[in-house]
């Protein structure tokens, strides 16, 4: 699978901005999908997920009421609605794909897709 993310830019706070994931090669109906984010000198944290088949979603507690996570199953697409940013969001951001939740809990991840820069002035 290769994941291929768009959407990254540079914003004021306040600002939105919706990252877009698309997937190729085999996607599985049981993939789950999803970002994290690692801004400089910090570990890669765990955003948001969706799974494909029911649509089920996760989010990070910071970003819940903020951040909205969505699929197009038939493009293979995962997005990542982001409102209401703050320069506390400034990271680049991952889209990854595995088999389980579980993997978005301790970053065992299947897939990962090249990192998008999101960077937001205050």
């Amino acid at each position: 699978v290769q994941l291929q993310a768009s959407g990254g830019g540079l914003v004021q706070a306040g600002d939105s901005l919706r990252l877009s994931c698309a997937a190729s090669g085999r996607a599985q109906s049981n993939y789950v999908m999803g970002w994290f984010r690692q801004a400089p000198g910090k570990e890669r944290e765990f955003v948001a997920a969706i799974r494909r088949s029911t649509g089920t979603t996760f989010y990070q507690d910071s970003v819940k009421g903020r951040f909205a996570i969505s699929r197009d199953n038939a493009k293979n697409t995962v997005y990542l609605q982001m409102n209401s940013l703050g320069p506390e969001d400034t990271a680049v951001y991952y889209c990854a794909v595995s088999t389980v939740v579980a993997a978005f809990v301790n970053r065992d991840i299947d897939y990962w897709g090249q990192g998008t820069q999101v960077t937001v002035s205050s």
